[in-house]
């Protein structure tokens, strides 16, 4: 497949799309307080625009991108008009189904992960194949195909080279900083001080007190 056939396969206005930046503060309306750029033209695609731009886009084909732990999303029932997301991973943000944009890599999946994005390695539920839009666009490509393809004695080799890499880099990232990528769960609370002594203490003797039913614990 060239390449003009490879962009046929897509609308015009989806990589620009994705290479925007949104959530700036617009040019052209930066005295109002809607001046937010979260909108954007699939019929002009000239740029994010904010909510007062719209007036000279009437009867366009509008979209809103939202945010989700900075992150750019869009709602299902607002991109799936124009176009198939389907294989794409959606979400439940706010009440409403939504799906990424852009990829969002993992360091590594978690334990017992059994699906991740072809793309970027994001643990994925086991019905889908990408993490966003962007990691479909690049994943369907013939030629990220052609790149993935690799025999099993490679993909073993690859993979034990991955694991003693991994072993090397944790062993020597002590005082070093990490990037740290956004997650849905909610992380455990570290132990305190307090907790911990909590933790350790033991329960007393219980002693009945003389004039009732008063349990103590010393």
């Amino acid at each position: 497949m060239g390449a003009d056939e490879e962009e046929k396969r897509w609308p015009p206005w989806l990589k620009p799309l994705l290479k925007e930046q949104f959530f700036v503060q617009c040019k052209l309306h930066a005295d109002s307080h809607k001046s937010e750029c979260n909108m954007y033209c699939l019929d002009c695609m000239n740029g994010p625009l904010c909510s007062l731009c719209l007036a000279h886009h009437k009867d366009h084909r509008a979209i809103q991108i939202r945010r989700s732990s900075y992150h750019d999303v869009i709602r299902v029932s607002e991109i799936q008009k124009y176009l198939d997301i389907s294989s794409v991973q959606t979400y439940i943000i706010n009440s409403a189904k939504v799906v990424f944009l852009n990829e969002r890599p993992q360091p590594r999946p978690g334990k017992g992960v059994t699906n991740t994005c072809q793309v970027c390695d994001r643990s994925l539920l086991d019905s889908f194949r990408f993490c966003s839009l962007g990691c479909k666009m690049v994943g369907t490509s013939p030629n990220f195909q052609k790149m993935k393809k690799q025999s099993p004695e490679k993909k073993r080799a690859a993979s034990a080279l991955e694991s003693d890499d991994s072993y090397s880099s944790s062993s020597s990232s002590h005082g070093r900083s990490t990037t740290k990528f956004p997650s849905f769960t909610p992380s455990t609370p570290p132990r305190t001080a307090v907790n911990h002594r909590t933790a350790k203490r033991r329960k007393g003797i219980p002693h009945r007190a003389p004039m009732g039913g008063l349990t103590l614990e010393i």
